[in-house]
């Protein structure tokens, strides 16, 4: 529609040649209707877009929760993980490797360091 407001000007002012003086109050009228849509059009876009911004702003908040679930998992399974390298190197000068409760010892720490990431993570709300 914005490409038909310049020729209805023209025909408007009468300045197209073969057009008589008495069609000028119609294509006013033709003029004025345009300028009515293309209002009508130009406001519906503007809600489309902001519709659209606020779907995509939606969108955006949930990737954020759903990547924050993702991390604190990784977090619960990082801890343990580590604790095990650890004590899978087969170091012999390692203090706990001769102990008696090393084994017992090593997996509590894996147990608790998953219990304290978990409460972390559950305070913060991540989970």
């Amino acid at each position: 529609m914005l490409p038909l407001r310049d020729p209805i000007r023209r025909a408007v002012q009468a300045v197209v040649p073969g057009l008589s003086d008495g069609a000028t109050p119609y294509f006013r009228d033709v003029g004025d209707h345009l300028g009515r849509v293309a209002e009508t059009v130009d406001n519906l876009d503007s809600l489309l877009s902001s519709a659209f911004e606020a779907q995509q702003a939606r969108i955006s908040v949930q990737q954020n929760e759903d990547m924050r679930k993702i991390s604190a998992g990784v977090g619960l399974v990082a801890a343990p993980t580590l604790v095990a390298a650890i004590y899978g190197m087969n170091f012999s000068n390692m203090p706990e490797l001769h102990w008696a409760f090393g084994y017992p010892f090593a997996i509590a720490l894996m147990g608790l360091s998953s219990f304290g990431v978990f409460v972390f993570f559950k305070k913060s709300g991540w989970l």
